[in-house]
Order: C-alpha cells, then sequence, then structure tokens
C-alpha cells in the first residue's frame, strides 16, 4: 500500500515549520470511498479490512448523502480503538483484527467500537492532492469534516506547539507523538524527513538470563519474591561494541543448551518499551548496559513503577509499604493504579476542592481527613484561599501523584465548582444495611433509573467500593440551585420510600431503618461531599468506587469485585461508562424536572 511513513527518531524537531499530532497505537488504513459509495478500508499490507470493521462502513453508508458530492475520495488514518481521546488500546484492535465470524464482529464492534482518526487526504472529488502542501491538505479535511466528522471517523487534532503536546501524551501514556512539516507534499512508499515519529517509551531496567545464537536475542528477566520472573527478550539497541562484547561474555562463560547460552542474573540493562502486555514486553529496545547495576536492584516491583511512568517532580518514599494489608496492596500498586487511572480519574476531579482519607501507615493504622493544604505542599498543587484557610484542588498528574505518594487513599469531592454555590450534579447514594444486602442497592438503582427515564434526565450509576451504589445526574452549572435538586432528590426518595416501604427508608438514623437500604438524598447539598469515580477505598480489599454501564447492574454484580488490581484492566477492556460525563452535562434536558420543583 502506497503511503507516506514517518522516520522513527529520538528527538522532535522544533519550529514554525511544523505541526505535531498524537501517534495512536492502531493499524495504519487508508479509507477509499467511490463515487457509487462503495468503501474500502485497506491496512498498510493491502489487506481489505472492511468487513473487520462494519461500524466504520455503516458510519460511511448513515452520511453518505451529505458526502457524495466530495467523492472519490481517499483519506488516510490511524484505526483505533480509543481508551481516551489520546490513547488507544492495540489489544484489543488486534483481537478484533483476528475475528472471522460476522455475528461475534457485530456484538464485538457494539461494545467497543473502532474509530477512524484522519490525518491526511489523498483524493478528493478524484483529483489527487499528494502534491499539495501539508497545509492546504490539512484545510481542505477541515472543510470536508465539517460534514464528515461523527463518531466513528474524527479529525486528528493538530498543534502547533511539541510542548503542550508532549505534556498530554505523557500525561495521557499514549504511544507517542509525530511531527510534519506544514509545507511537505504526500510522497509514498518510504520514511522521509519530513515526517518524525517519536515513540513516549516507558524505560525499565532489567537482567540478561539467556543469549540465542538463532536470533541474537538476549532473554529479560527481574526479581520477583525472590524468583526470577521473565519479562521479554530484546535484540535492538545496543552498539556494535556492546553487543558484541556481551555475546561473547554469554558463550565464554554460559551454559549451552541447544542453540542458547545461559547465565545468572549479572548483566543490567537499562531497556526502552511501549508496555507490558501478557508478561512480555512490546516492542522493546535497549537503551544501554548498566555496568554497576545490581541484580537485585531488578525488581518486579521497581518494573510496575517505571511502566507506570511517574511524574518526574515526585520523590517516591516507602514505596513497598503494605497498605492493604489483607489482600495485599503496597503503596507501589496504589501509585501505579493513581497513574494509570489518571486519564479517567482526572477529569472528575477538575476544579472542585477535594478532600483526601490519608493512611500513611495503613488502612488498619490511624488515618486522617484533609481538606486544608498541608504548609509542606509544593507549589505545583493548585490552592484556593478563603480567610485564613486554603484547600485545593487536584488538578494535574503530578497533584494526584504526589497525595498518593503522601498515603492519600480516598478522594472525595463536592457537588459544585470551586468557587460556585450552584450544583454541577445530583447524587443518590444507595447505602444498604451490609453487602450481603447489597441486591437492595441493584433494586433502588433499578429503580430511580426508571423515574428519571420518565423525566428524560441521562444518568450514571457507580459502585460505592464499600457496600452500596450511587447514581449521578451531571448538570450545566447554573441550570438549577441546591434548594431546587434538594426538592427533587427528596421527591424521588420518597417515592422510592413509599412504594416498598418494607425496603427501602429515608431514616436517617440507623436503629431505626430495620435493616432496609437508606435513601441518602440527604448527602447532596452545597459542600457536602462523595467519593469520586475511581478512588479506592478504605476496604480490606482494596476496592474501587468503579463506575458502570447500567446493564452491568444486575444479580451478577458484587461490591468488592472491583479493585485497585482490576480496574485498570476492566476500563481499558470495556472503556469508561462515564465518558460522555461532561457532554451530558451541557445537553441534559431539565424541562420536566424543572416543571415539577417550580410549581
Amino acid at each position: 500500500m502506497d503511503m507516506m511513513k514517518p522516520k522513527i527518531h529520538s528527538e522532535i524537531p522544533i519550529g514554525e515549520d511544523w505541526i505535531y499530532e498524537v501517534k495512536y497505537d492502531g493499524f495504519r488504513c487508508l479509507l477509499t470511498w467511490s463515487a457509487d459509495g462503495t468503501i474500502k478500508l485497506a491496512s498498510k499490507n493491502n489487506i481489505d479490512l472492511s468487513k473487520n470493521f462494519p461500524e466504520i462502513t455503516s458510519f460511511c453508508k448513515e452520511v453518505y448523502p451529505k458526502i457524495k458530492s466530495s467523492l472519490p475520495l481517499t483519506i488516510d488514518g490511524e484505526l483505533v480503538i480509543r481508551n481516551t481521546d489520546y490513547q488507544a488500546n492495540f489489544s484489543l484492535l488486534q483481537k478484533r483484527g483476528r475475528l472471522k465470524n460476522q455475528e461475534t464482529i457485530q456484538s464485538t464492534a457494539s461494545i467497543r467500537p473502532a474509530t477512524l482518526i484522519v490525518f491526511d487526504l489523498l483524493v478528493l472529488k478524484g483529483n489527487s492532492y499528494k502534491a499539495q502542501k501539508l497545509y492546504v491538505r490539512k484545510k481542505a479535511l477541515e472543510a470536508l469534516f465539517r460534514k464528515l466528522n461523527g463518531e466513528r471517523i474524527l479529525l486528528i487534532e493538530s498543534f502547533r506547539s511539541d510542548d503542550i503536546l508532549n505534556k498530554i501524551v505523557f500525561e495521557q501514556m499514549a504511544e507517542g507523538m509525530v511531527a510534519k512539516r506544514r509545507t511537505s507534499t504526500y510522497q509514498v512508499g518510504k520514511r522521509h524527513h519530513d515526517w518524525y515519529k517519536v515513540k513516549n517509551w516507558r524505560e525499565i531496567q532489567g537482567f540478561l538470563t539467556a543469549y540465542d545464537t538463532s536470533n541474537d536475542y538476549f532473554d529479560i528477566g527481574v526479581f520477583h519474591h525472590d524468583q526470577i520472573r521473565m519479562i521479554g527478550k530484546c535484540k535492538h539497541g545496543l552498539d556494535t561494541d556492546s553487543f558484541q562484547t556481551v555475546k561473547q561474555l554469554f558463550m565464554l562463560n554460559g551454559k549451552k543448551q541447544g542453540k542458547r547460552y545461559l547465565l545468572p542474573p549479572a548483566i543490567c540493562a537499562s531497556i526502552h518499551t511501549l508496555d507490558l502486555y501478557k508478561e512480555e514486553l512490546r516492542e522493546p529496545e535497549f537503551a544501554g548496559l548498566l555496568p554497576h547495576h545490581k541484580p537485585e536492584e531488578c525488581t518486579f516491583e521497581r518494573l510496575q513503577l517505571d511502566l507506570a511512568m511517574l511524574p518526574k517532580s515526585i520523590d517516591l518514599t516507602n514505596t513497598e509499604k503494605l497498605l492493604w494489608p489483607d489482600v495485599p496492596f503496597s503503596k507501589s500498586d496504589l501509585l501505579s493504579y493513581m497513574r494509570e487511572i489518571s486519564p479517567y480519574m482526572l477529569p472528575f476531579l477538575q476544579n472542585r476542592e477535594l478532600t483526601v482519607i490519608r493512611c500513611p501507615d495503613g488502612i488498619d493504622k490511624e488515618h486522617f481527613f484533609q481538606k486544608h493544604l498541608p504548609d509542606y505542599a509544593p507549589d505545583f498543587i493548585t490552592s484556593i484561599s478563603s480567610g485564613d484557610e486554603r484547600t485545593f484542588v487536584c488538578d494535574h498528574l503530578d497533584a494526584l501523584i504526589w497525595f498518593a505518594n503522601h498515603g492519600a487513599v480516598e478522594y472525595h469531592i463536592p457537588f459544585q465548582h470551586a468557587r460556585s454555590s450552584v450544583p454541577a450534579e445530583i447524587a443518590f447514594d444507595l447505602d444498604p444495611p451490609n453487602r450481603e444486602q447489597f441486591h437492595l442497592a441493584i433494586h433502588a438503582a433499578k429503580l430511580i433509573k426508571s423515574l428519571l427515564d420518565d423525566l428524560d434526565l441521562i444518568s450514571f450509576v457507580k459502585t460505592s467500593g464499600n457496600k452500596g451504589l450511587q447514581i449521578h445526574i451531571p448538570l450545566r452549572p447554573g441550570s438549577m440551585t441546591y434548594e431546587e435538586t434538594a426538592t427533587f432528590t427528596k421527591a424521588i426518595a420518597v417515592t422510592i420510600e413509599n412504594t416498598y416501604p418494607e425496603y427501602f427508608t429515608t431514616e436517617r438514623m440507623k436503629k431505626k431503618r430495620n435493616g432496609r437500604l437508606y435513601i441518602d438524598y440527604v448527602q447532596h447539598g452545597k459542600d457536602k461531599t462523595l467519593i469520586a469515580p475511581y478512588s479506592p477505598r478504605m476496604t480490606k480489599e482494596g476496592t474501587v468506587a468503579t463506575p458502570l454501564f447500567w446493564e452491568e447492574v444486575n444479580e451478577d454484580l458484587h461490591p468488592t469485585q472491583f479493585t485497585i488490581g482490576n480496574a485498570i484492566e476492566r476500563v481499558k477492556q470495556f472503556g469508561c461508562p462515564f465518558k460522555n460525563y461532561v457532554e451530558t452535562a451541557a445537553t441534559q434536558t431539565l424541562h420536566k424536572v424543572l416543571m415539577l420543583v417550580r410549581v
């Protein structure tokens, strides 16, 4: 397939003649769209992917009436399954590409649909654009996407500042970035100096345990609980002298086993990799040998922290300390979790005054609430002053990891934005008497969802991370007052209570609830707080307040099934159920609700 290819480089070029784009981790594709509506989605190896990704072709058919005047058309892009706006899930995409059964393909596409991120234009209205300069092609694409843009085909975001995009790539744990010369033409079939690709490498340390003479690969391992744990194989990256030196060490001193030479851990190396997938490093390359490094320093715990790409502004302390001793989860596990969940969690902490619960010595030891900024906090923590008080906002990655490094386990946020007196959301806290009565929370959530649907309200649900469920209704700030939301939440809660008095209550005193689920509508109010989505909890299992899809609220759901040990894999596998939360707030229909509360 004739495509223009970027040169792999270690540094991004800078200057006015360059634009910068995210490098997504997906399949490079050309979408060819004929005048008669025929669509072909072809990989860089010219494999037709149209049947494997029917959501793309279906979208094209939907917009055909709007786009037919621009056909024939050929656009260049990356086919991805997105975790976030900037992070793609290559493993899911790879699995999709291998599916053969059309029913399975359709089912999988409905759960995690793919998106074609378009970054270049080759043909428009049958005319070739390859000889046009990039900025001309970009302008033509922008005009085209005023008709074409949708969930399944998107125009890539371009940046003029490499610093801005580099920050996004790091925080979002994206694959990397591409620099393109604005005046370049589209030159196919070779890696060209007008396009440069820089990968967002994670740098890890491991020791070499074997050399294979049949392919020149070295086995890489780390220590895990005093046992050697293999994490992959690596060949490229060393200069010729270093490679030959290490090779000779193995062949002269190693134990021969077939075509392999084995050595006990002694030679350490720094390695660039994209990630660890199924216990195997992705695209590893040697960054260099570590002659003064001890093999005992190459541990799986250190590997986890290095893969997490923690901000260098944070001096990590006591990472081996057990915060959840029963599981066990260490502080290292907490830091890794908070780093990887940050692209999903931080949007809910933006512009909200935060209260944390800190457990510096573990959840079973002394803990305390903190809502005021400590004097020793670094300058990069956003503070809000009111008289003698200084509260804080956790609005970026460095702040989040700083709090986690100081033992902050739980993250609680108010219902209004900072410096605001009106709600940005409504919430119901469904609190059963114990975990064995969790089915009551499921029942109550479904009943409330039905009432909200009747009022044309879009709602979201999450586990509390303890023993209940919480329902969120996003609002455009200023669309309702706290007095109005209080009237509304009470009406909903009392309706459920009166309909099923044997199961549900609004009684605040625990001793009078008599085993019924408490519908806590009073907790929704100015300056009151609720656990943030994706926050860990002080439970012995290390559970997480986990956003759910409504169809998951059924008898199979259990309050302890999502922890800091599996919540990352879950959100990558199924996506974030709260993904459209902010957009929903802007478009939430309140007509019926306001008619009720303003009577």
